[in-house]
């Protein structure tokens, strides 16, 4: 069991053993360590393909004509009560983001024209597989990136509670590979209360003793397990109320962002979170300004601004300043709408990317709706790679230069200046290095790089 990852025991038993623990822990939570990297990345996926041009779309200059012709049914007026909100004399953001506004106005928001991948993919499946491996085209990768980035980053330190979350019932495919990911769909389901409620006091000393008799990594792992089931449950729930009048839109998502805050927060080391929406495929009656897509946008937007806001303190209770939120899909939409009112998988989309050391604005070539521009004759044509996006945040905010076994085969590092930091030399090699796996030895590892 040398290779036994403490915090792995934590994934495996979350359901289980880890759950069984339910004293409140009396030490203090795990801040942040001197010489440690302390951001946060949180990265929002947006499952189904949404629709990126509705979402930031033209509303002067020859695009604009393009896109009435092109979207009669679901377009975006650019005058009345349901106008787009203008972001500069080119571009609008559709009136059910307006949550955002605020925060692109403030420079917290940067949104990146026509980004993706050149792997022209329209199915979901393997648009997002590609995506969250990190290696497009290429489908043999056995780790996701960000399951990568933790491995080869050097400045965290050594024992962290819960290093990374999924909020949700499963691991994404961007950590596979991770042996410390937690899956947590709610606070009040991390926990196994079997039997009578009689037996469960005596159910979680009598495992806290067991684990405390020896100090192998197996019985370590079992109190760091029983620890963080112990302050999910003591901590994190129902009864938490939002910083700075923060209001979460209702639903699953709002619950789930909720979540999110209050792990921040309460600073046990989480440094990468993942989160779902989806919602997007909207083949039929997607709307324009209002519908269907508005809606989920509404949700989305509400969201974003409102973890934002509730984590935007001062001094030491300011988390934006270690925060950094990115939001994508696997593919954009078509250009033109279909005839059920909705429009087909498309290619290129909008990134976002949200918190306190972002530079707010619109990002990246914009590759134009008119004719010869169109990508394939139907859609909006890649002129960022996401990876592009993705390396400026692994350097200038987690400070990993390792891009090369982060992704393998990009050695492009091109910042765009979405965000601030200082730019690190890239390390374009493909070695990971992480708890004593060194020089190609993945023998701890669930996976490595295949390509």
């Amino acid at each position: 069991m040398s290779d036994f990852s403490r915090r792995s025991f934590l994934v495996g038993c979350s359901s289980a053993i880890a759950a069984m623990a339910g004293s409140r822990i009396t030490y203090a939570a795990l801040g942040p360590e001197i010489g440690s990297n302390d951001e946060v990345l949180i990265m929002i996926f947006l499952r189904g393909g949404m629709d990126g041009i509705n979402f930031v779309l033209p509303i002067a200059g020859a695009d604009r004509g393009h896109y009435e012709t092109a979207r009669p049914q679901i377009m975006v007026p650019v005058t009345g009560p349901d106008a787009a909100l203008p972001l500069n004399a080119q571009f609008g953001l559709h009136p059910g983001a307006a949550a955002l506004l605020p925060l692109y106005q403030a420079g917290k928001l940067a949104i990146v024209h026509a980004a993706g991948m050149n792997i022209a993919s329209r199915s979901h499946f393997d648009a997002m597989e590609f995506l969250e491996l990190g290696t497009p085209g290429v489908k043999t990768t056995t780790t996701g990136w960000l399951a990568r980035h933790l491995a080869t980053a050097a400045n965290l330190p050594p024992d962290i509670l819960i290093p990374s979350l999924a909020i949700g019932s499963n691991q994404p495919t961007s950590l596979l590979g991770d042996p410390d990911t937690v899956a947590m769909t709610r606070p009040d389901q991390f926990n196994l209360n079997t039997g009578p409620s009689s037996w469960r006091t005596l159910q979680r000393v009598a495992m806290r003793r067991m684990y405390e008799t020896q100090a192998t990594h197996l019985h370590d792992a079992g109190i760091q397990a029983l620890n963080a089931s112990d302050l999910v449950q003591a901590y994190v729930g129902s009864g938490y109320v939002p910083s700075n009048g923060a209001v979460y839109p209702s639903g699953s998502f709002g619950d789930q962002m909720k979540v999110m805050a209050q792990m921040i927060k309460l600073e046990v080391g989480l440094r990468v979170a993942t989160i779902d929406l989806g919602g997007w495929d909207t083949h039929n009656s997607q709307g324009g300004a209002t519908g269907t897509y508005a809606n989920v946008l509404n949700t989305l937007s509400e969201g974003l601004a409102a973890l934002y806001t509730d984590l935007d303190g001062s001094g030491a209770n300011n988390h934006t300043q270690r925060l950094t939120m990115v939001v994508q899909s696997e593919f954009g939409r078509r250009f033109r709408e279909n005839a059920d009112r909705g429009t087909d998988h498309g290619h290129a989309n909008r990134m976002m990317i949200l918190g306190g050391n972002v530079n707010g604005g619109l990002f990246g070539p914009w590759p134009g709706l008119g004719p010869g521009q169109l990508f394939d004759n139907n859609d909006l044509a890649v002129t960022t790679d996401f990876r592009q996006v993705l390396s400026e945040i692994i350097i200038r905010r987690l400070a990993n230069p390792n891009l090369g076994a982060i992704f393998p085969g990009y050695d492009q590092y091109d910042p765009l200046g979405v965000v601030s930091g200082p730019d690190l030399t890239p390390n374009f090699g493909n070695e990971i290095f992480r708890d004593g796996f060194d020089n190609g030895d993945f023998s701890g590892w669930s996976g490595v790089v295949g390509v």
